[in-house]
């Protein structure tokens, strides 16, 4: 794998691609870029991955070398796709706040709907699950002689963990149902995490452990018993 700080190094040499519209960054054609880049013997790299807001005027990409950038200008202002809305096409963080917001909106004082709640916690495992088996996303793309020819910032597993559970704990202090239900998935998804993952999964179950304050006797043997499963399988 590259070094991403020497890609970062290497970026600043070359020439600056302005956005030419403030948005979401939508989808890229990774393919159409390694081959646009191959051609001209250039390296792209993007400073903004697929679900990133990107000002009109800012960096999206640097061309290394800069000699090259009027060549390839055209191919990522035809190739990577800035729209007003997040969608899910490359996206995996928006599909996974999607179903966190869901959540939140069930676990709101108004609804207080523990069993949504409880659904979504499932859900989002699954979701976990799914990107865990798939290659790892680290932004990187080569040519068929094996150059780096497209780069962009890494959507990281224990990042998208982060999210799946942050926002949902942090609704939860009065509902140790759902509380219950992620060190359960923790207990579950743990063994078949990366490393990184998984020292992610343990930070979330000790602050699950300590965001459960107050609980009466029983829901605390509950979660305290759960929390002891979690850490074990991880």
């Amino acid at each position: 794998m590259p070094d991403d700080d020497a890609i970062l190094r290497r970026a600043d040499t070359g020439a600056s691609v302005g956005c030419p519209k403030s948005g979401y960054m939508q989808h890229l054609d990774h393919g159409a870029l390694v081959a646009a880049a191959r051609e001209a013997g250039a390296l792209v790299v993007l400073r903004f991955r697929p679900g990133q807001f990107v000002l009109r005027g800012e960096r999206l990409a640097s061309i290394v070398p800069a000699s090259e950038a009027r060549r390839l200008e055209a191919a990522i202002d035809r190739h990577v796709a800035i729209g007003r809305h997040r969608t899910l096409t490359q996206d995996s963080e928006f599909g996974i706040a999607q179903v966190v917001e869901i959540a939140i909106r069930a676990l709101s004082p108004a609804v207080n709907d523990t069993f949504t709640g409880v659904a979504c916690v499932d859900w989002l495992a699954d979701a976990l699950i799914t990107l865990a088996e798939r290659p790892p996303l680290e932004g990187n793309w080569y040519d068929t002689e094996g150059e780096l020819r497209v780069w962009m910032p890494a959507l990281r597993l224990e990042r998208l963990v982060k999210l799946a559970f942050d926002q949902i704990r942090q609704a939860s202090t009065t509902t140790p149902a759902v509380l219950i239900r992620q060190l359960d998935v923790i207990r579950r998804l743990g063994p078949r995490m990366t490393e990184p993952a998984r020292r992610a999964l343990a930070e979330q179950a000790d602050a699950i452990r300590d965001t459960a304050t107050g609980l009466v006797t029983l829901d605390r043997l509950d979660l305290d018993a759960g929390y002891e499963h979690a850490r074990k399988a991880l």
